[in-house]
């Protein structure tokens, strides 16, 4: 027997289901340096939102393609859109936060953690995926006019803005792309081609990276596109997976853009994107973890009821040993995930920036292929259940079709991997430059 004296001091605070590994640790009596009451409170907020509003609909939105309009509008007016575009709170175009306090990065964290438990890359992408990493650059360079006319309906929801980067030639090579914007008069003309766009066929606007100048990453500009700018196509494309967020190809065919629409800097594109896409790596590496856990915890509770030859699927050590792997590797990536969100909510911005790139890099990779691994896992532990829509596999179905959606954006692994080692070897160099160089900057000041 436990009696009430043995439990004195120890942490029993658990909440959820209780599942072993279907929620972060701290979510199951384990301490933690990183969550306050804060983060518990926005927790509690965002589970019963997910559960009564989101959880039962996901299916029924992705085979229709859309989600509804009103869902767009009730994020908005909640403050997660707001919170999609990273620190810090934009209360110039939205007002005081609604919760009550500033929200740092763990919140953001367990925002898209509690919304992929959903196991949906596309409704994920579909409410928060243009503004993730479309709308980050119109709220850090636009003029202010831009800001004040497209920040405010964009983060509650009346309107939608995406990033248009990738074209059918240039994906990861963003150095190489091939749409162009040549200035004549008060108007950029734009032409050439964008594909994969998330948000593209329902969006207002259209966050664009082109080529304004000389070849390689210097001559990239970014303009900001309008919906309903003539020479303006949208073309929703069909896709394995993540039917719901609006996969589209875009043709520009002489769209004339104003010049107030240029983003900070001609010349300077490229280096706005990279400014951004540490956040929007760490918002995939969130999605696709929790993503990985969906898969795990269905399999675990799945395995505990399902029977064959006499036994529970969990009765068998094959079964258990599978558990297992999948729960070593997520616990591991969660751990990894929540010290990126430490440096990301410690570090000022220049300094993550200079040190955070690589280890977002390594980390994208690291989630996306644990996702990989567990909606594998897990689809052999479902069975049949795993290879038809709806039901009891539904989210493992799912998932199987869209860890290549989650994969391959934002830098696939290939670059990701080598983007890492390359600048981890930069700065253990230049760290040891600085090394070397302050016994003689001390020196001489004595």
């Amino acid at each position: 027997m436990v009696s009430p004296a043995m439990l004195k001091g120890m942490n029993t605070e658990v909440y959820g289901e209780g599942h072993p590994f279907g929620d972060p640790s701290w979510y199951q009596a384990y301490n933690t340096p990183y969550y306050n009451d804060t983060h518990k409170q926005f927790r509690k907020l965002m589970r019963e939102y997910v559960d009564e509003h989101i959880m039962s609909n996901v299916h029924d939105w992705d085979e229709k393609g859309t989600i509804p309009k009103e869902m767009y509008l009730e994020a908005g007016k909640q403050g997660t859109l707001a919170l999609c575009i990273g620190r810090p709170w934009p209360e110039k175009y939205f007002g005081p936060s609604p919760w009550g306090f500033e929200p740092d990065y763990f919140h953001e964290l367990i925002m898209y953690d509690e919304m992929s438990r959903t196991g949906s890359v596309g409704f994920q992408w579909g409410i928060a995926g243009g503004t993730t990493i479309g709308l980050p650059p119109v709220y850090h360079h636009g003029s202010e006019e831009l800001k004040n006319r497209v920040m405010p309906p964009c983060v509650k929801g009346e309107k939608v803005c995406c990033l248009a980067i990738t074209e059918p030639t240039a994906g990861s090579d963003v150095a190489n792309l091939k749409c162009t914007a040549k200035l004549e008069g008060d108007f950029y003309i734009l032409n050439g081609e964008k594909k994969w766009i998330t948000n593209g066929i329902f969006a207002d606007y259209f966050t664009v990276a082109c080529r304004t100048g000389k070849p390689g990453v210097g001559g990239i500009s970014l303009l900001l596109v309008e919906k309903g700018m003539e020479g303006l196509e949208c073309r929703k494309m069909k896709c394995s997976g993540a039917w719901s967020s609006g996969t589209t190809y875009i043709t520009f065919d002489d769209v004339k853009v104003p010049k107030g629409n240029l983003l900070g800097k001609e010349g300077k594109g490229f280096q706005y994107m990279m400014q951004n896409f540490n956040h929007e790596r760490f918002a995939f590496c969130a999605m696709s973890t929790r993503f990985a856990r969906v898969c795990l915890e269905d399999s675990l509770k799945f395995a505990s009821k399902r029977k064959t030859f006499g036994k529970t699927l969990i009765q068998h050590p094959v079964i258990r040993w599978k558990v297992a792997e999948m729960a070593r590797m997520v616990e591991a990536t969660h751990n990894w995930l929540e010290w990126i969100t430490f440096q990301l909510k410690t570090m000022p911005k220049i300094e993550a920036m200079l040190k955070l790139g690589g280890h977002t890099a390594l980390c994208k990779v690291q989630c996306t292929k644990v996702m990989e691994y567990c909606a594998r896992e897990a689809a052999q532990i479902f069975g049949g259940l795993s290879y038809s829509r709806g039901g009891q596999g539904e989210k493992v179905e799912r998932l199987n079709r869209e860890v290549r959606a989650m994969a391959i954006p934002g830098g696939s692994e290939e670059i990701m991997l080598d983007l890492g080692v390359k600048q981890s070897t930069k700065l253990a160099q230049m760290a040891k430059m600085f090394a070397e160089a302050a016994p003689q900057a001390q020196q001489a000041k004595m």
